[in-house]
């Protein structure tokens, strides 16, 4: 099986290539390069060649001889996608939709589409949220991934799949780390301040799935009888890896025994839910989660002692998404619509 993974120098990517050339994928990469200048620690094994260019210019040619697609490539997170609402819809939406239109043309059978649980934006506390769930997006990344999933559910045919991935919370070590979510941003904390300090008071759930249970189940999705995942949403994670930041926050302070920690008071920020992952082990058997909050905290402890992690590359640029491309547009490298400003630097 050939296949095009958009996203190969992110966080996931960096990861997944590896992950399907080990597994006998032929994988080729792409991916525009916003990201390439941080790599937290060298990786062992093999790695996919890797084509630069924005998804917003991908055409069908670019997509022919590939059984299939993996999409990953979006501006990555809620802060930098409220930073313009309106660019995020044109790269989110608009540039994924038209991805999946181009790979059709090309035709590539199966498009595996990375959404996000954050579809489901503030559930009720008494209760745990499924596919079946109506959705509650809170903010233009959210409202994307529904979009997304909207617009190509009508596209499955006998001549191509399309499948969403509404993926947990990422945690865990990657090459091209992210210090900008939860779980991996307070084992940063821990490990250069000795200090866990919530700015809420932690009560809102949230779901958790490691980096590499991800390309588990993208791997997953890849290989699947086509009738029983065609158009399918599934919830990416386990049900009891549902935790309150509160409980996050106490399984990091486990692992960095000699930090502290505090809660602050109430957030504004109102996105708490529960969600249950039943139905993606019903589809894809052989997905099961490896992973867990614990394990993940233990595997960042061992990271920052392997590497001498300092506070200054804790709070690097390229290790939280939005302070990378806000550097790069401050220096006049991107334009406002994130189009690489010139290639003759």
């Amino acid at each position: 099986m050939r296949v095009l993974f958009t996203g190969a120098d992110g966080y996931i990517g960096a990861l997944l290539g590896p992950y399907l050339l080990e597994r006998g994928i032929d994988a080729v990469g792409l991916d525009t390069g916003y990201y390439r200048e941080g790599w937290l620690y060298p990786m062992s094994g093999p790695r996919p060649q890797i084509v630069t260019k924005d998804i917003r210019d991908i055409t069908a040619e670019d997509l022919q001889g590939f059984d299939a697609v993996a999409h990953l490539a979006e501006l990555s997170n809620d802060p930098l996608g409220q930073q313009n609402p309106e660019l995020t819809f044109q790269i989110n939406h608009q540039g994924s939709v038209r991805l999946a239109n181009e790979a059709r043309k090309a035709g590539v059978k199966r498009f595996v589409y990375m959404s996000s649980c954050s579809v489901y934006g503030v559930g009720k506390d008494d209760g745990v949220l499924d596919e079946t769930s109506e959705v509650n997006p809170q903010t233009a990344y959210a409202e994307c991934k529904v979009r997304v999933e909207n617009d190509l559910t009508p596209m499955n045919d006998a001549n191509f799949t399309t499948c969403f991935m509404r993926n947990a919370t990422a945690y865990g070590a990657s090459p091209r780390q992210r210090f900008d979510i939860v779980l991996n941003d307070l084992c940063g904390l821990a490990w250069t301040t000795k200090e866990i300090k919530l700015l809420s008071d932690g009560k809102p759930w949230r779901p958790l799935v490691h980096a590499l249970d991800m390309c588990q189940a993208i791997y997953c999705a890849l290989n699947a009888d086509q009738d029983k995942i065609a158009g399918q949403r599934m919830n990416v994670g386990s049900t009891d890896q549902n935790y309150r930041v509160i409980d996050i926050a106490k399984i990091v302070a486990d692992e960095f025994p000699d930090c502290t920690l505090s809660v602050g008071e109430p957030s504004a920020d109102n996105r708490s839910y529960r969600v249950n992952f039943d139905k993606i082990q019903k589809l894809m058997p052989d997905f099961k989660c490896e992973w867990t909050a614990e394990k993940g905290a233990a595997q960042l402890h061992k990271v920052f002692k392997a590497i001498n992690m300092t506070p200054e590359i804790f709070q690097a640029n390229p290790y939280t998404r939005l302070k990378m491309l806000m550097k790069y547009k401050a220096d006049g490298l991107l334009t406002d619509d994130l189009y690489w400003s010139s290639s003759d630097l």
